[in-house]
């Protein structure tokens, strides 16, 4: 297995307007080209626009949304992987043959093919559908890709799973960070303010970025995704206001060990990169506890205890209250 070099991206994208959205993605790919990357990764629906839309009818997403892969979006994502010999995932709406619309993520292989992921655990519409289906591929150099997106990393059965089905990299494309919470010590709002007056006083938003609204919460969670299971992870994420959230980026590249390889705070679009050494994959915990499992005692984890409650309903409990 060949080791990998990876680039994950954070940018601004702007609610509905495709062209703009494809315009930085054209821009990040060329650049992340030219800096040896054979895979790229951006975030969740940087290609529709995501906050915005859990204001919307269903014929208005279904508007922006496309079929993959004949959409035009997807359409452009081949042409990037083939023009630069190289994969490129990115999120956008799906509008599936049976009217269905799902929150997808689409990476484009060098060869013309296609792998996409439908977000397991959909909540920013009511007129989205959540997906049933774990998504795991080979890539070019040998390696095994898996992806899941935002809310879906959450949930450690998630993660577990596609590692269980040979995962050695997660693709983690997010919209988060900044967001309204219930929790009196993690996420929470980010004033507007300190982002419309970053270049004059940028260190308040970057302790925004840093603290426990942005890179503090992630790193609560995230990296132990990475070490439990043995697994690279590549985060991306949306920066800046996004209705009136704003995103708070922190992009960043974690090794089976949880070890933060790179990362930025940046209050803008931004890019960082990373080679992936395959050797790390043999000699971690997360490795060893896969190995060690005893999957007769989890029978629980498949039972219902009726506390479950449907992703939509809890998370437009929450956007009721905020309102």
């Amino acid at each position: 297995m060949q080791t990998l070099r990876i680039a994950s991206i954070q940018f601004e994208h702007a609610a509905g307007d495709k062209a703009f959205n494809l315009a930085k993605v054209r821009a990040f790919t060329e650049q992340a080209h030219q800096h040896g990357a054979q895979l790229v990764v951006f975030p969740e629906c940087c290609l529709s626009g995501y906050w915005h839309l859990r204001q919307q009818s269903r014929d208005e997403i279904a508007q922006i949304a496309e079929q993959v892969p004949v959409g035009p979006s997807t359409q452009v994502l081949l042409d990037l992987a083939k023009q630069y010999d190289m994969m490129v995932g990115a999120g956008l709406v799906e509008l599936e043959d049976d009217g269905e619309l799902y929150n997808t993520f689409v990476v484009a292989m060098p060869d013309g093919s296609y792998h996409y992921h439908r977000k397991l655990h959909c909540f920013v519409s009511q007129h989205m559908a959540c997906g049933s289906e774990y998504t795991v591929f080979d890539t070019p150099q040998g390696w095994r890709v898996g992806i899941l997106i935002c809310y879906d990393n959450n949930l450690n059965e998630n993660v577990r799973i596609t590692a269980l089905r040979g995962a050695q990299l997660l693709l983690a494309p997010h919209q988060t960070g900044g967001c309204y919470s219930k929790s009196p010590h993690m996420m929470g709002v980010v004033p507007r303010e300190h982002w419309d007056q970053r270049a004059q006083n940028p260190e308040a938003i970057e302790a925004e970025f840093r603290g426990p609204k942005g890179r503090g919460w992630i790193t609560t969670w995230l990296p132990a995704r990475a070490h439990d299971n043995g697994l690279f992870i590549a985060f991306s994420n949306g920066v800046g206001p996004d209705q009136e959230e704003v995103r708070t980026g922190n992009a960043m590249i974690i090794d089976p060990f949880g070890r933060i390889i790179t990362e930025t705070c940046k209050a803008a679009d931004d890019m960082v990169i990373a080679d992936l050494d395959p050797a790390h994959l043999e000699l971690n915990f997360g490795k060893m506890f896969i190995k060690t499992r005893r999957p007769s005692l989890y029978e629980p984890l498949t039972t219902p205890t009726g506390l479950e409650v449907d992703v939509k309903v809890s998370r437009f409990e929450d956007q009721g209250a905020q309102q």
